[in-house]
């Protein structure tokens, strides 16, 4: 009962600010119209509250064992502790995130128009999408993990996550969507590894950026998660080598 209440609390809750969100655009359009269609908008808002769930997630067990000093039981175990706990993480972050998601979407698209999810602009641009969710989502457990060696030296995550919390949700477009900001912006966020996890596959989605573009869309997704996963692995080494275990 405890896992369905935290789910359907979080499909209310997201369904609710995704509302209020496209409130808030209808009422901007209504003013100004942009040369962005609203229908896109939408769109984006609704994939951004689906899938907000892998932009938050974290591994509370590996808290938990790194503040009483249970990680030492994970030291003795024939497995890479930073392979191990990636792959935790994206789980998590891929699990929770689908089981919130698959309601939301479905409620989306049956709203009317101007309000609710809109098709994929192509069925090309559908697969690439989810081509690069998933990109998108081995590079923000590669970020999460940096974060993850940054607790081991402090013993607290709160510092860490609240910085990496303000930072995802500004540049990954979750406040306000990428495609709004001004276009000297956008060709500097769009290059953050904040922008891979979410932006990057909704403007396929929405046909805001052309199927040409996805090849080097997805390099970029890749080699952020190449780069993020090299520098926690190394932490996570350099941690492991001066660790010190507090606790009984």
């Amino acid at each position: 009962m405890q896992y369905r209440g935290a789910v359907l609390g979080g499909v209310i809750c997201q369904v609710f600010f995704g509302l209020i969100l496209i409130a808030v655009y209808r009422t901007l359009y209504a003013g100004k119209p942009q040369s962005m269609p609203l229908e896109r908008i939408t769109s984006y808002v609704w994939l951004q509250q689906a899938f907000f769930r892998m932009l938050l997630a974290s591994d509370p067990d590996l808290l938990d064992k790194i503040r009483t000093g249970g990680i030492a039981y994970d030291l003795c175990r024939p497995l890479n502790l930073y392979g191990f706990y990636y792959v935790r993480i994206a789980a998590q972050k891929l699990t929770g995130s689908l089981m919130r998601a698959a309601p939301m979407l479905v409620f989306a698209l049956l709203l009317p128009k101007g309000w609710g999810l809109a098709a994929p602009a192509t069925p090309a641009g559908l697969l690439l999408a989810a081509w690069g969710l998933g990109l998108g989502l081995l590079c923000v457990s590669a970020l999460e993990n940096i974060t993850m060696g940054f607790t081991m030296r402090t013993l607290d995550s709160r510092g860490m996550q609240a910085m990496l919390n303000l930072l995802m949700m500004i540049f990954s477009g979750n406040v306000l969507p990428l495609i709004l900001f001004p276009d000297s912006w956008q060709k500097v966020i769009t290059l953050l590894p904040y922008a891979q996890l979410l932006d990057a596959p909704i403007r396929l989605y929405t046909g805001e950026a052309a199927l040409s573009e996805a090849p080097g869309m997805m390099m970029i997704q890749l080699g952020w998660t190449i780069v993020l996963t090299a520098l926690g692995v190394l932490f996570w080494q350099r941690n492991q080598r001066r660790m010190e275990i507090q606790g009984g």
